[in-house]
């Protein structure tokens, strides 16, 4: 899967609509060409669409939809076939409408960055994450001038927020101008699905960035973009998979923590310009933005999320080399954060890598994790057992003569008031023996000890008769 140029920082960026239900879009017929005179035309009877007409044609027969709109523009329309010899057309064919309902808004081919940079860039060494290529909750959205469309809205929220939305050349950026819109004849025909779209008309607060907000939607991105196909494989160990991507990468990644005054669109030239524009890291590709990494509590159960820098090198390697350039930039990366990072806003910092010369650091991350978790539940497991047996135990339902248990209850009101050194003995635990009387053992030791009772104790590994001959 290649992956496709952009731009992802603090500004927001500019995605453009790619598809149309253009009536002189050849894509949008079966025959792969737009209709001439002899041709008769089919919409489906049940098939809604908007279809813009930018020229005059003539038509031998045409089957309208019953629900749908042609958008004519100036000089535009239809007349009737009048029969004479069209030699471009011949005898012609019956040509069908194609279906716009499957053109998915999270299908991340069917969006184009369209951002504009003022600052010195490497062409195409910045890259978009999958989720990021589908508008992002401050983004624009463009619908090209003098283009019809319809958009499949299914989403796993109510609401798609994005901050303006361009179509049919004009710009919308406010909540109350969007709203008029979609009351006009037109939105109807443009947009379906189980979700609104949400105009906001504001910027992203914090010079940190934001993060995209499409991660609710991964998984529907992913399918879209993968279908069948599944992801490439892949020629190093253990690759990456960052998080806003749908399928591993071979290179590294760094995710750094940050404070309020990080700005991202400041770092982000620095690295551009300090080293994606070397020579030697002529091939490396980068992809940095916040993203919400997820906190779990002992490396297990789900906790929360934390917002954090991202940063996805990837390079042209092949073969043994494949990631080795992205893993020398990576380093790179983090020795200057080792010594500029608290100028910069960024605390600290960890790397992951997979290259195809070993198994590398991501192998040694993964096992090293797998150590700590399997530690973590052996420990756990211990715990619950332990607790089950004292529960069971003090409830009276377990009994254990081998342990004494109860011992471990009077061990720390043994330890604060040790009983005065003399011959009156010691607790045996391997015998478990309940002294007469309601009070405690130490209490009848020393009622015995005042009247002159010898204080003696049994061994039940002794017996008398074996001494008698």
């Amino acid at each position: 899967m290649a992956i496709p140029a952009g731009h992802s920082a603090t500004m927001a960026a500019y995605k453009k609509w790619i598809p149309n239900t253009n009536f002189e879009t050849t894509s949008n017929w079966d025959k792969g060409r737009v209709p001439c005179a002899s041709d008769v035309i089919h919409f489906e009877k049940d098939e809604v669409v908007s279809v813009f007409v930018r020229s005059t044609h003539a038509l031998t027969d045409m089957y309208l939809p019953l629900n749908g709109e042609f958008l004519l523009a100036s000089g535009s329309g239809f007349t009737a076939f009048d029969g004479s010899w069209d030699p471009g057309c011949g005898s012609g064919a019956v040509l069908s409408f194609g279906n716009a309902e499957q053109h998915s808004w999270f299908n991340p081919e069917l969006w184009q960055d369209v951002s504009s940079r003022v600052d010195l860039e490497p062409a195409g060494r910045i890259f978009l994450l999958d989720e990021e290529r589908v508008p992002c909750q401050y983004d624009h959205v463009i619908f090209q001038p003098e283009t019809s469309f319809r958009v499949n809205l299914d989403s796993s929220r109510r609401v798609i927020p994005v901050q303006s939305i361009s179509l049919m050349g004009q710009e919308l950026s406010s909540a109350e101008a969007w709203a008029e819109y979609l009351r006009g004849p037109s939105a109807a025909w443009q947009f379906h699905g189980n979700a609104t779209l949400q105009v906001t008309g504001t910027r992203c607060p914090h010079s940190s960035g934001c993060a995209c907000g499409n991660s609710q939607d991964g998984d529907r991105i992913c399918a879209s973009l993968l279908r069948a196909e599944g992801c490439p494989a892949l020629s190093c160990h253990s690759p990456l998979r960052p998080l806003g991507h749908c399928c591993g990468v071979c290179g590294a990644v760094v995710t750094l923590d940050f404070k309020p005054e990080f700005d991202l669109q400041q770092y982000r030239d620095r690295v551009v310009q300090a080293w994606l524009s070397l020579p030697r890291y002529a091939g490396v590709q980068m992809a940095i933005s916040k993203v919400h990494r997820a906190q779990t509590f002992l490396g297990l159960l789900p906790r929360s999320s934390t917002p954090v820098i991202q940063i996805v090198l990837v390079d042209g390697e092949a073969g043994t080399q494949t990631g080795t350039a992205a893993e020398q930039l990576a380093a790179d990366i983090m020795g200057d954060i080792a010594q500029h990072g608290e100028a910069l806003g960024i605390p600290g910092g960890s790397v992951e890598v997979a290259t195809g010369s070993a198994l590398g650091g991501q192998a040694a991350i993964h096992a090293s994790r797998q150590i700590a978790s399997g530690t973590v539940l052996g420990l756990l497991f211990a715990l619950l057992l332990l607790g089950a047996l004292l529960y069971l135990h003090k409830k009276g339902k377990l009994r254990l003569q081998a342990l004494h248990l109860p011992r471990l209850w009077n061990r720390a009101e043994d330890l604060n008031s040790p009983e005065p050194e003399s011959g009156k003995g010691f607790d045996n635990p391997m015998f478990d023996v309940e002294l007469p009387g309601a009070g405690s053992v130490e209490e009848t030791l020393q009622e015995m000890a005042s009247e002159g009772h010898q204080v003696f104790y049994i061994n039940p590994l002794y017996d008398p008769s074996e001494t008698e001959t």
